[in-house]
C-alpha cells in the first residue's frame, strides 16, 4: 500500500505540466491599485478557507497584491490533479500550486483568486482580500476586471463533476461578479497579451462565465466541467435574481 506522502506526490505531479498555460497578471493602472472593498452585492459571502488556514507560504510571495476593477467576468479552470484525493489534503495540493506558480512560472503568488475542492470547500487564492478586486494571474490576456476560480481535479471527458463542487462554483461566481453583471450574458474584454487566443488590443466577446479554453489554447477546465458551464450560468443567474437590484441582470430562461 502506498504511503500517504507518496500518494500526495502523485497527486501534485500533474500541476507542473498544467500551470504553464496560465499567463502572468498584467499590472493594473496606478489609479486602480488602491481599489477598496466592493459595494455590497446583496448576496452573503460564501464560507471559505483563508490563506492563513490553508497555510499559504507567505515567504514565497513577491510583490504585494495589485487591484483592478470589480469582476466583469469569471474564468473557470481546473488544476489537473487526480480526482480521488482526500479533501483533507486539499490545502497541501493548493500549496503545491502556489509553489509552482511562484518558482516555476515566476509569478508573485498563486495565480487563481479562488479554488474549490471536490467536497465543495472554497479556498482563498491570491492574497489581497476576498471581497476586493484582486488582480490575478489566471487567464493570460484577460486578468483585468476578471476573477479566476480553479476546481481542484481533472475534469476531462466522461469524468463526473462532484455536485458539492459545482454548487460551490455557482455560489462563488454569483457572489463575486460585480453588480449588474449578467451570468447569462456576454462581455467585451480587451486582450492584453498576444499569447491568448486574441491579439493584444483585440476586443474579445466572451461569456460572463467562461472556461479558460475560451480565451487560451488549452483543454482547461476539461470537457466535463466545460459542458456544465451553461448550468452554472443558469444557476448563478437565478441566485442573483433573488437579490433586489440584480433582477435586470438575471434574465432567466423559461423553465423546461
Amino acid at each position: 500500500m502506498w504511503s500517504r506522502r507518496l500518494v500526495l506526490g502523485v497527486l501534485v505531479l500533474p500541476l507542473a505540466l498544467l500551470v504553464f498555460g496560465d499567463g502572468p497578471a498584467s499590472r493594473a493602472p496606478e489609479t486602480e491599485l488602491a481599489t477598496g472593498p466592493r459595494p455590497p452585492r446583496g448576496l452573503p459571502q460564501p464560507a471559505m478557507v483563508s490563506r492563513r488556514d490553508w497555510h499559504a507560504d507567505e515567504k514565497l510571495v513577491g510583490e504585494g497584491p495589485h487591484y483592478t476593477g470589480a469582476a466583469r467576468a469569471v474564468f473557470v479552470h481546473h488544476t489537473g490533479n487526480p480526482n480521488d484525493y482526500d479533501c483533507a489534503d486539499a490545502p497541501e495540493l493548493i500549496r503545491a500550486v502556489q509553489r509552482d506558480h511562484i518558482r516555476q512560472d515566476g509569478w508573485d503568488d498563486i495565480g487563481y483568486n479562488f479554488l474549490v475542492d471536490r467536497c465543495g470547500t472554497i479556498y482563498e487564492g491570491r492574497a489581497g482580500g476576498v471581497g476586493r478586486a484582486v488582480l490575478g494571474a489566471h487567464t493570460k490576456g484577460f486578468n483585468v476586471d476578471t476573477v479566476g476560480i480553479a476546481a481542484i481535479g481533472n475534469f476531462g471527458e466522461g469524468v463526473a463533476v462532484p455536485k458539492p463542487m459545482l454548487d460551490a462554483l455557482v455560489e462563488l461566481a454569483a457572489w463575486k461578479l460585480r453588480p449588474g453583471a449578467d451570468p447569462l450574458g456576454s462581455v467585451d474584454l480587451i486582450s492584453t497579451n498576444d499569447e491568448s487566443r486574441f491579439d493584444e488590443g483585440q476586443v474579445a466577446s466572451l461569456h460572463v462565465i467562461s472556461g479558460h479554453r475560451d480565451s487560451f489554447e488549452t483543454r482547461c477546465p476539461g470537457d466535463a466541467l466545460y459542458a456544465l458551464l451553461p448550468e452554472l450560468r443558469e444557476r448563478a443567474a437565478k441566485l442573483r435574481a433573488t437579490v433586489p437590484g440584480h433582477s435586470a441582470a438575471a434574465r432567466l430562461r423559461p423553465s423546461l
